[in-house]
């Protein structure tokens, strides 16, 4: 009994320490990544160093001979003509806002001529009178316009009254 005792008591520390490594090992592989990527790193400078045949190493060293001669040839002549091109923008710019402040000027000085400011007013005046007239004509033409339609109308109406009495041949 001792024995059995004994052994039975070795056998379930024995199952609880395999229990223990099982927990441990299942638990290394959910946790631990490590082997997973290293092989995955592997077969990746595998796959580009050997299959590829440095494929992408050689379009990385033309690109950078493409950007290298874009730097020493391009940049330079697009560098210049931008300035130039600045300058003329900005000497443009600064021509258009001498000429704005002069217009704003004038005008300033034509609100504050009482001279001007009569003209104006007449000018107000002769443009309200000519819109005026502008609608009496309009007015005239358009009751002339009725007249003309009911004119026609009425001729055609009769043309249209004289058809139907032949129409019966």
């Amino acid at each position: 009994r001792i024995i059995s005792a004994i052994s039975a008591s070795a056998i379930l520390v024995l199952v609880n320490f395999l229990i223990f490594l099982d927990v441990g090992d299942i638990q290394s592989r959910l946790l631990d990544h490590r082997p997973v990527v290293q092989g995955e790193i592997r077969y990746f400078v595998r796959e580009f160093e050997e299959k590829r045949g440095f494929r992408e190493s050689r379009l990385l060293e033309n690109l950078n001979r493409m950007v290298a001669e874009t730097q020493e040839q391009a940049l330079p002549t697009c560098t210049q003509a931008l300035q130039e091109d600045l300058r003329q923008v900005l000497a443009r710019l600064e021509a258009a806002n001498h000429m704005t402040q002069r217009i704003q000027q004038r005008e300033l000085e034509a609100q504050q001529s009482p001279g001007l400011q009569a003209h104006a007013e007449r000018h107000r005046a002769e443009w309200e009178e000519f819109l005026k007239e502008q609608g009496r004509k309009k007015e005239a033409v358009e009751e002339e316009h009725a007249k003309a339609v009911g004119r026609l109308s009425a001729q055609y109406s009769e043309m249209a009254k004289g058809l139907t009495r032949f129409s019966h041949f």
